[in-house]
């Protein structure tokens, strides 16, 4: 915890394990946990994937959504070995690396009252992108009074 003038920093982070390529995992009670445990009552957290093949961002976490967005990303970038990526790196993963650019790496949710500001049908998830499994790391930073 880094303090100054009011102003308070923590940051833990979350290890997943991901399946495949469309393999979706709900961090919300988990970043929730993070921001309580934090003592920050008042600010931001910042959920970061590290990595180029992963995505954050926030969906209602319901079985047919979970399908249906990496169904959706297949359709939009579908599988291919005629993306630029391909002819470099010969592993089958140039689409995944442009449908995690689109939906991005990161996402930064209000704190009030020492807990997540998500509406109801609003959850914070981790999109696996890539076609082959990943330990993934996530970084979990909460600043604010």
């Amino acid at each position: 915890m880094i303090r100054m003038a009011g102003l308070m920093v923590h940051q833990e982070q979350i290890q997943l394990s991901t399946n495949n390529h469309g393999d979706m995992h709900d961090l919300t009670d988990k970043v929730n946990a993070i921001v309580q445990n934090s003592g920050i009552s008042t600010g931001m957290v910042h959920i970061f994937n590290i990595g180029s093949t992963g995505s954050i961002g926030t969906i209602e976490f319901e079985p047919g959504l979970q399908s249906d967005l990496p169904e959706f990303l297949n359709k939009l970038i579908p599988p291919s070995r005629e993306y630029g990526h391909e002819q470099t790196s010969h592993d089958g993963n140039g689409h995944s690396h442009l449908q995690a650019t689109c939906l991005g790496p990161s996402l930064t949710v209000p704190v009030k009252n020492g807990s997540l500001e998500l509406g109801t049908w609003q959850q914070i998830f981790h999109l696996e992108c890539d076609i082959k499994p990943h330990q993934r790391n996530i970084v979990v930073t909460i600043y604010g009074e």
